[in-house]
């Protein structure tokens, strides 16, 4: 038997290593997310449409090339006529003819391609800071998985906490109203808090097997296991202490206004390249050419041979086109005024967005301390109330109503620091600032 107890208990330590062992953290969970996350990889792949479509636009500044080569067979009838023709019979002449030219352009002028092509350098920046958006959403998503679960696993284990408080009191006042020293009220109180607790812990386990779906479908994984924090994790405040300082940094970094400022840009760059509908074009053309006709032609007999080769110059000077560039013109300003106005709307939402952001955290910091101070006045208030039923100062009620105050408590604070957690994560996101070596200081929180 005694044997049999020590390998039931090596069994479970070793269970609780292996569960340990494959606990994941927030970086870890990250990680897996970018693999699997549909709108991520979405993002992603819109990234390289972007930069293919960036690079078709270089076509237009380039040099272009084309060969073309043809073969035929040939069959002419020669019929002669004029003076000395009637004597002359119909001739049928069957001959080939081959031929080959290279051509080369290269545009020496044409402001409008050039111009195209700087866009497309632009939009390309674009739909980096896309993808930069794009990733920091992930991070803030998988994090509010990662502790949306956490939160919800310790209301789990507060809940059954409380169960357990509960069910000692009922034992309690069954005994007391057994001996007489308390009314059958006492036990039917702690019956119906008992119920209640359950019903509660119910729930809470349903909760937490819906946030446990929700971050294993976002990351990938099955029975995904983060880890706990710290119980003596120091929250720390936002550095710098000044939500105008994170507004500064979010007017140079944030990926909405590098994208509004670049479209902006890209605005005044279509008014340029609509103006350039009343300027002229210069490319310098070449071409090489061969013709052989093996056989002759359908007026000689004798086989030829023609090579050719051309250098020029070839100018266009639109003159007149409808009015088109006029009203290309016209709307393009319109467009620009609306980028500029984009542009200064993105700039207020981000700031408006950067400044709630920090009061939320210092406010959840504020929240957390008197949360912790009310924990231990709770506990106190807990201890006294257990007393004085004892001691016939207190019923029963009192007592239970202090544990469900503690236990509220308890789990108001746990969430509490999940909510700074987070809370520090999109104050950066709200700035822009948001990257993945951020996780490493939420990382050294968890056990």
């Amino acid at each position: 038997m005694k044997h049999l107890r020590l390998l039931s208990a090596f069994f479970a330590l070793a269970v609780a290593c292996m569960g340990s062992s494959q606990a994941q953290s927030l970086g870890d969970m990250y990680a897996a997310a970018k693999k699997h996350d549909a709108t991520f990889r979405a993002a992603q792949v819109q990234f390289e449409v972007s930069r293919a479509r960036a690079d078709q636009a270089l076509a237009g500044v380039l040099p272009r090339a084309s060969l073309g080569i043809s073969t035929a067979r040939n069959v002419a009838d020669v019929e002669p006529f004029g003076p000395g023709s009637s004597s002359s019979s119909p001739a049928t002449r069957y001959f080939s003819t081959h031929s080959g030219t290279l051509n080369a352009s290269h545009p020496l002028y044409n402001p409008a391609n050039r111009l195209f092509y700087e866009q497309s350098r632009k939009q390309l920046a674009q739909a980096v800071q896309a993808l930069v958006t794009a990733e920091q959403d992930l991070l803030v998503k998988t994090s509010q998985a990662y502790f949306d679960v956490l939160a919800s696993q310790d209301t789990l284990n507060f809940v059954k906490a409380q169960r357990s408080a509960v069910s000692e009191q009922l034992a309690a006042a069954k005994r007391n109203f057994e001996v007489g020293t308390a009314t059958i009220t006492d036990t039917r109180e702690a019956e119906a808090r008992f119920d209640l607790i359950r019903a509660q812990e119910i729930a809470a386990e349903n909760d937490l097997r819906v946030k446990r779906l929700a971050l294993d479908q976002l990351v990938g994984l099955t029975n995904a296991q983060p880890r706990p924090l710290k119980n003596q994790a120091s929250l720390l405040s936002p550095q710098p202490q000044d939500a105008e300082a994170w507004v500064t940094q979010a007017m140079r970094e944030h990926p909405s206004l590098l994208t509004a400022q670049l479209n902006a840009e890209v605005a005044q760059m279509e008014i340029e390249r609509a103006r350039t509908g009343h300027l002229p074009t210069l490319d310098l053309q070449a071409s090489v050419g061969q013709i052989r006709n093996a056989g002759g032609t359908a007026i000689s007999g004798l086989s030829t041979q023609v090579q050719s080769q051309s250098v020029g110059l070839a100018l266009t000077l639109p003159l007149f086109s409808g009015f088109s560039v006029q009203n290309r013109i016209a709307e393009t300003l319109s467009l620009e005024e609306k980028a500029r106005l984009d542009l200064e709307a993105a700039r207020r939402s981000v700031a408006q967005a950067v400044r709630t952001a920090y009061l939320g955290l210092e406010s959840g910091l504020g929240q957390v301390k008197a949360l912790e101070a009310a924990e231990s006045s709770s506990q106190l208030a807990l201890d006294a109330n257990k007393l004085g039923y004892n001691v016939g100062v207190r019923i029963n009620i009192d007592v239970l109503n202090s544990q469900s105050q503690l236990y509220q408590t308890k789990r108001d604070l746990a969430k509490a620091r999940y909510d700074v957690l987070l809370g520090g994560l999109k104050l950066r996101q709200a700035n822009g600032s948001l990257k993945v070596e951020d996780l490493q200081a939420v990382n050294a929180l968890l056990n």
